[in-house]
């Protein structure tokens, strides 16, 4: 009989987006429980020897944690499999170094690299509206914050823009038609565009219908998409792609160019 949380994760068991070759060990590191789920995080062990290539080995990457180096969401993180998930700001202050974890084209964690001004703020998804006790509004976003009296105007679908030192919002953007999106998830995942129609079914999915910035229309659910900004205006920066999926032929293409 099981007894606690489980503390192993097979390697042929992680998820795909982790990128983890099958020859390299029998196991992976298993996120610990925190505000990302285990299948659309990354915890910060991959992120520092996988991705960065600060360290070669998981002994390594608890030296470098324990030194009380990284932060996440100017928070200092000392456990070496906490997760980060998308938005997530990643400060390493000795080099001078921040990164904000989003999503490229084919639906892979990737370290963007951004600037000191940009670290200070994260864009979070509201899920859930709600009154707390003593009748106290609340919104509930998708990296688990809990934030007290958001304005009146708010609503579920909506972005807010939060400070992550004083975790205060700082402005919001509605889920509005003509706004700028990312999908979060499904097989459009990492795509950037603008939202052209909603349909909403009674008892079944919610669809939204995206077109990006090549003129290219797909449609994903609405629980999938993650408003970044007003208009065609981002409020991040976006990874070099800037959301636009190409096909196989082009990326070949691409590739026999640079050759």
């Amino acid at each position: 009989m099981a007894r606690g949380p489980k503390k192993h994760l097979k390697r042929l068991n992680a998820p795909r987006h982790w990128m983890l070759d099958k020859m390299g060990g029998v196991f992976a590191p298993r996120p610990t429980a925190g505000p990302h789920k285990l299948r659309e995080c990354l915890p910060l062990m991959l992120v520092l020897r996988n991705r960065l290539k600060y360290a070669l080995t998981g002994r390594e990457v608890n030296a470098i944690c324990m030194q009380r180096l990284i932060k996440v969401d100017s928070k200092i993180r000392t456990e070496k499999n906490y997760p980060t998930g998308f938005m997530d700001v990643i400060d390493i202050e000795k080099t001078d170094e921040h990164f904000r974890v989003v999503y490229d084209t084919k639906g892979r964690f990737i370290m963007h690299r951004i600037t000191k001004e940009e670290a200070s703020y994260k864009l979070c998804k509201v899920i859930k509206l709600q009154v707390g006790s003593k009748g106290v509004p609340n919104v509930v976003t998708h990296d688990g914050r809990t934030i007290r009296y958001p304005d009146p105007l708010v609503r579920v679908l909506d972005t807010i823009v939060v400070d992550v030192a004083t975790n205060k919002i700082k402005e919001f953007i509605k889920f509005d038609l003509g706004n700028l999106v990312m999908v979060t998830g499904g097989r459009n995942m990492g795509r950037v565009g603008t939202v052209v129609h909603r349909e909403k079914h009674k008892g079944n999915f919610d669809i939204c219908h995206v077109r990006d910035a090549a003129g290219n229309d797909f449609a994903t659910r609405m629980g999938n998409v993650f408003v970044i900004g007003n208009g065609n205006k981002p409020m991040i920066s976006l990874p070099k792609a800037k959301g636009i999926k190409i096909s196989i032929m082009d990326e070949l293409e691409k590739r026999k160019e640079v050759v």
